[in-house]
C-alpha cells in the first residue's frame, strides 16, 4: 500500500483521524507521518495540552480565581502565564504553585510522587535501588538496635554492593 500523502513510498504509520465527527483512516509513509506530526505539534503545543488539562473538568470557583492571581516570587510568573505557556519559570515556582499543580501532576501521571525507574541488572532482574537501599537501611537500623552486629555488617556490606553498582 502506497502513502495517501506522497504516493511514492511504502505506507507504513496508519492513523484515524476524526474531524467534525466524521472518521477517516489514513496510510502514510514515515517521512509524511514526520511531517504532519511537525505541523500537529506546531497548532497543538505542549502549552496547550498543559492549559486544557490544568482546567479540565473543574468548575469555576473562588479557588481558580485565586490561582490565577498567584505569583511566584523569583522570577515573577503567574499561574495564569503558566497555563498559556505550559513551562514553569524557575525553581521556586514549583513551591509557589504546588496546591495546584498536584492535582494536574496527578491527572498526567496518575499519582504525585515520583518512582523513577530502575536501570537492568546483568541479570535482568529489574530492581528499585533507592528502594532496597531504604529498606536495607531500615533493616540495618534494626539489627544496630537489637545489637546484632554481625547482621548489621552483613547489611552494611550489601548496602555498599548496591551503591557501588552505579
Amino acid at each position: 500500500m502506497l502513502c495517501n500523502i506522497c504516493n511514492k513510498n511504502p505506507a507504513t504509520v496508519h492513523l484515524t483521524e476524526i474531524i467534525d465527527g466524521q472518521m477517516s483512516e489514513l496510510h502514510i509513509c514515515e517521512e509524511c507521518a514526520r511531517k504532519k506530526s511537525q505541523a500537529m505539534e506546531q497548532q497543538f503545543g505542549l502549552s496547550d495540552l498543559l492549559a486544557g488539562m490544568a482546567d479540565f473538568d473543574k468548575p469555576k470557583d473562588k479557588t481558580s480565581v485565586t490561582a490565577v492571581s498567584v505569583k511566584c516570587p523569583v522570577c515573577g510568573l503567574t499561574y495564569a502565564d503558566f497555563k498559556k505557556i505550559g513551562r514553569l519559570g524557575c525553581g521556586e515556582c514549583y513551591n509557589t504553585f504546588r496546591k495546584y499543580l498536584g492535582p494536574l501532576l496527578k491527572r498526567i501521571h496518575g499519582s504525585t510522587q515520583h518512582t523513577g525507574k530502575s536501570p537492568l541488572l546483568k541479570s535482568g532482574k529489574i530492581t528499585r535501588k533507592k528502594t532496597d537501599i531504604q529498606e536495607l537501611r531500615i533493616r540495618l537500623n534494626k539489627a544496630i538496635e537489637s545489637e546484632a552486629f554481625e547482621e548489621a555488617a552483613k547489611i552494611r556490606d550489601q548496602i555498599k554492593k548496591i551503591s557501588s553498582e552505579e
